[in-house]
């Protein structure tokens, strides 16, 4: 992979930066297709790095207030957005919540759409990588919302 001088430090490309480079900008157009989504279940949350992060938050809490667990989903740049917000609900929880993570790797698909007529249309496909976050209430926290105590057995 090529690399880029930013003010001294070597940042690795990707490879859309990379295909951008090889594809003659005025002969084609780059359209990044929206990724496939898993089903959108009521307790599912899908993070982006466009989304406020306080609201997504609040969303998760919500759910979490109706629910025993919140599934939250990131792809690419927003895995680090995702892993704080699971981080974020599991620190303010004070131990009533936990996590388990998932990674996965989701093939995403690309348009080449020309500029002039006697161009011919094309995609391609590229990796990216996903992390899928279960947030849940854990056991003690369970007993204690649904009303049973556990000392009095």
């Amino acid at each position: 992979m090529q690399s880029v001088e930013d003010r001294g430090k070597t940042h690795p490309r990707s490879k859309s930066a990379e295909l951008k480079d090889l594809i003659d900008q005025e002969e084609f157009t780059l359209r990044k297709r929206l990724p496939r989504k898993l089903p959108k279940r009521k307790n599912d949350v899908y993070v982006s790095r466009k989304t406020d992060f306080k609201s997504q938050l609040e969303r998760c809490k919500k759910i979490l207030d109706l629910e025993n667990e919140v599934f939250i989903h990131g792809l690419g740049a927003a895995i680090t957005r995702a892993s704080n917000l699971a981080l974020t609900l599991e620190l303010t929880g004070r131990g009533s919540l936990s996590t388990a993570v998932h990674t996965s790797t989701v093939e995403l698909v690309d348009d080449l759409e020309p500029d002039k007529e006697d161009n011919e249309p094309d995609t391609f496909s590229r990796n990216n990588s996903a992390i899928h976050i279960k947030v849940y209430k854990v056991q003690s926290a369970l007993l204690v919302t649904s009303g049973e105590d556990s000392s009095h057995r």
